[in-house]
C-alpha cells in the first residue's frame, strides 16, 4: 500500500480543488491519501464525494493541519479522523482563520513599505476561495518576479518566520492543540518538525513534551528533512514510543513535490486508525478502509 497522510487542496494553499486531488492521488497509485488544509475541513466533502467515480480503489482520511505557536515559534500539528463539529476544537479552528486576512493585510503592506509592488487586489485572487496564507503571497511574489519560487519567498529576507515581511497570526497553543483533538477522538502527529529551512524549530525537549501530552507522532520522512535529519527523528520516534510517519506535503503546482513523495508505512497507518474514534477512513468503490 502507499499511503500519504499530507495533502492540500483550494480549501487552503493547494492548487488542486479537493475533487481534483483524490483524482490525481489515484492517478499517482496512492492506496489512502489524507486531505489536510489548514486549519479547515471545508474541502472534505468535496472529495469524499469524488471517490466513488475514480477508477481506482483509494481511501480518503479526513483531517487538517492546525496552526500552532510555542515560545515564539510556529509549528503545525497534523490532526486525524477527528470530529469536524466537537465545539471546542471548531471554535479555534474558525479564531486561526478569521485572524488570516487581517495578518495577510499587514504582510503585503510590509511587502509594499519593502518597495515590493504587490497588491492586497492581487493576492486575493490568488487565493480566491481558499483560506488565505503566505503560500498566496508568495505566488503573487513568483508572479511579480520577486522571488522564482513559492519557497524561495519563505527566508528570513520575505515570508519565513521573523522575515521583513511576517506578521503573526492567532495560533493554538500546541498542548491544548493535542488535548482538543484527543477529546475530539483523534490523532495528532507533529508536521515537519525540524524543518529548519522554513525557519527556526523548537528543540526535542518540546517533542518530549508533547509526546508526554499525547502526541501520537512525528512526520519524518518529508522533503524538508534531510537524510540525517529523518534518522535523528526516526530514534526519537523510537525512544519516545511516538509513530514515525512520511508524506508529500503536496500542495498541486505550487510546489515541486508530487503526491506520494513520502509515504508513511501501512502498519503505522493502521495503528493511526486504530486509535481514532471521532472519524473512520472512508473508502472509494471497493477501496480499503
Amino acid at each position: 500500500m502507499r499511503i500519504d497522510l499530507h495533502t492540500h487542496s483550494t480549501a487552503s494553499d493547494g492548487t488542486d480543488t479537493p475533487a481534483e486531488l483524490v483524482r490525481n492521488a489515484a492517478a499517482a497509485g496512492l492506496d489512502v491519501v489524507a486531505l489536510t488544509d489548514h486549519d479547515t475541513t471545508r474541502g472534505h466533502a468535496e472529495a469524499i464525494a469524488a471517490l466513488p467515480a475514480l477508477d481506482r480503489d483509494l481511501t480518503l482520511v479526513t483531517g487538517a493541519e492546525l496552526s500552532c505557536r510555542l515560545d515564539g515559534i510556529s509549528l503545525h500539528m497534523l490532526a486525524y479522523l477527528f470530529d469536524p463539529d466537537a465545539p471546542e476544537l471548531l471554535a479555534e479552528r474558525e479564531l486561526v482563520r478569521d485572524d488570516r486576512v487581517p495578518r495577510a493585510r499587514t504582510m503585503v503592506r510590509k511587502l509594499q513599505e519593502l518597495g515590493v509592488p504587490i497588491t492586497w487586489e492581487q493576492v486575493a485572487r490568488v487565493a480566491g476561495d481558499a483560506s488565505l496564507g503566505r503560500p498566496h503571497i508568495a505566488t503573487a511574489l513568483v508572479e511579480l518576479g520577486v522571488v522564482e519560487t513559492v519557497s524561495d519567498a519563505f527566508t528570513r529576507e520575505w515570508l519565513a518566520d521573523g522575515g521583513r515581511a511576517y506578521a503573526e497570526k492567532h495560533e493554538l497553543d500546541p498542548f491544548e492543540a493535542i488535548r482538543m483533538v484527543k477529546a475530539a477522538g483523534g490523532v495528532t502527529v507533529f508536521a515537519h518538525p525540524l524543518a529548519a529551512k522554513r525557519g527556526r524549530v523548537v528543540p526535542e525537549s518540546a517533542i518530549v513534551r508533547f509526546a508526554e501530552a499525547g502526541l501520537d507522532g512525528i512526520e519524518v520522512d518529508h522533503m524538508d528533512h534531510d537524510e540525517p535529519t529523518r534518522a535523528r527523528l526516526r530514534g526519537l520516534a523510537a525512544e519516545l514510543g511516538l509513530l514515525p510517519t512520511g508524506s508529500s506535503d503536496y500542495h498541486g503546482s505550487r510546489k515541486s513535490v508530487e503526491l506520494g513523495g513520502c509515504t508513511t508505512d501501512p502498519e503505522i497507518y493502521g495503528e493511526i486508525t486504530r486509535r481514532a474514534s471521532g472519524a473512520f477512513p472512508v473508502p472509494g468503490a471497493g477501496g480499503r478502509a
